[in-house]
């Protein structure tokens, strides 16, 4: 979360550069700290007492301004100091606010990178985004894991607000959702103020509502429920509601049918893994944000020896941006074979397939595709069968729904506890990430 309060005060903070006079700005205004948001106010803890005092005094207006300016979805700051009495946050946050989605700004339509595999969905998005509620109602958009929906769903929701700051926009994903359902159900009224109402008003009372990620409330009926509702109230008013999921609506057979036909009584839209040419131009795009030139004969070769998931291929470009960092060195083509350690040759691999991730895990674990994919629950065939899991996940643009079929039929709830689980082990045993490493090596190979 901090790395997103950077962000967002990386950007309010190049907007009030341009208010503030050069030296109030630096000796006061850059070296503020984000730390938090409250109500929608971005909490900024200053050096000492003094400096609060000065900018609470001097220079409060142009920062609000800055803020409202910047676009982020906040309207305001609060001056913070650690310890003291006159600069604490006062601020009560509501407890429904507290919960929203923050929009990442870096997320927008000119920087998602169109190829021939997401321009039709990304035109769809832009329709939604300029006439909201009169074109696709809803907008239903599916892909594979790290092809560009939540930044197509951020996309259009930072448009709307920029261009019709009017409307009020809500994006949250299916988590949130659900998390805000579980706690308006079993928090008491306080302060007055009954939890399910506010639950209830908060999603009906908007022009623009965005739920990413809807494959998740899959068997949880009660939520079910409670989306149904605020589908037809927003629906029938002529709001905007665009969805996101990993499959087409028709295979989220876990969701309740009702659901299902409302999101096909809309546009479906859906995101195809990018090509050769794509994929270079998002690198070329991701290695201009971050100001380094890399050249095409570089770019080529992390694109060749990857998957089709984007968020790999921004890690392949920083992994070798951070090794000409570290070694002083321009980047190049023998810089990032160096890095990735991957031999540099000119056959074209062999297309990344299931059954490849398969084999080369029942090889490295010594274990039969029997029981990698069967029920045996020996350790070792559960580990191993999880990082095959997560394998998938992360190395095929699949459906979570089609990943479980191939793993012997299993449902989409066990997917996501797999692939989270090795996620989670990798950051802190070694072990099982190089046991997760040297097998996506070994399917690369084949």
């Amino acid at each position: 979360m901090e790395e997103q309060f950077e962000i967002l005060w990386n950007t309010i903070r190049e907007r009030a550069k341009a208010l503030v006079n050069p030296i109030s700005y630096s000796t006061f205004i850059e070296p503020l700290v984000p730390v938090d948001i409250v109500n929608k106010k971005i909490v900024l803890q200053a050096e000492s007492e003094l400096a609060a005092r000065t900018i609470s005094k001097n220079h409060m207006n142009q920062l609000r301004e800055a803020v409202v300016s910047a676009n982020v979805g906040l309207t305001g700051a609060i001056i913070y100091v650690e310890g003291s009495e006159e600069y604490a946050v006062r601020e009560t946050p509501d407890a429904m606010e507290e919960t929203s989605v923050l929009l990442d700004p870096r997320y927008t339509f000119d920087s998602f990178v169109v190829g021939s595999s997401n321009k039709f969905v990304f035109a769809a998005a832009k329709s939604v985004a300029e006439n909201p509620g009169e074109n696709f109602n809803p907008l239903y958009i599916y892909g594979g894991t790290g092809l560009g929906k939540t930044h197509l769903m951020q996309a259009i929701a930072n448009e709307i607000l920029q261009k019709k700051p009017s409307l009020k926009v809500i994006y949250t994903t299916s988590e949130k959702f659900l998390n805000e359902y579980v706690d308006s159900m079993y928090t008491k009224k306080g302060a007055g103020r009954d939890s399910e109402t506010r639950f209830r008003n908060r999603y009906r009372n908007v022009d623009v509502l965005l739920i990413d990620d809807i494959q998740f409330w899959a068997g949880k009926y009660g939520v079910q429920e409670a989306f149904f509702h605020a589908f037809n109230e927003l629906f029938s008013q002529h709001k905007q509601i665009v969805i996101s999921s990993d499959c087409p609506a028709k295979e989220l057979t876990t969701l309740e049918e009702r659901l299902r036909t409302r999101f096909e009584g809309g546009l479906i839209a859906d995101i195809q893994p990018p090509d050769i040419e794509t994929k270079i131009a998002i690198l070329k795009r991701k290695a201009l944000e971050k100001k380094f030139v890399v050249p095409d004969d570089v770019l080529a070769f992390l694109v060749k020896n990857s998957d089709n998931n984007v968020r790999t291929l921004e890690g392949r470009l920083n992994t070798v941006i951070f090794a000409s960092k570290l070694h002083e060195e321009p980047i190049s083509l023998s810089l990032a074979a160096t890095a990735l350690q991957e031999a540099i040759g000119p056959d074209e691999p062999e297309e990344v397939t299931p059954d490849a991730i398969i084999r080369a895990t029942c090889s490295h674990f010594n274990t039969s595709k029997e029981d990698l994919l069967g029920k045996n629950k020996r350790q070792e065939i559960v580990r191993a069968r999880q990082v095959c899991t997560y394998l998938m996940c992360d190395m095929l643009a699949l459906p979570l729904v089609t990943v479980g079929q191939i793993m012997g039929g299993r449902d989409h709830s066990t997917v996501i506890y797999a692939r989270d689980k090795i996620a989670e082990l990798m950051r802190v045993n070694d072990k099982i990430a190089k046991d997760v490493n040297d097998v996506k090596s070994a399917v690369l190979k084949q």
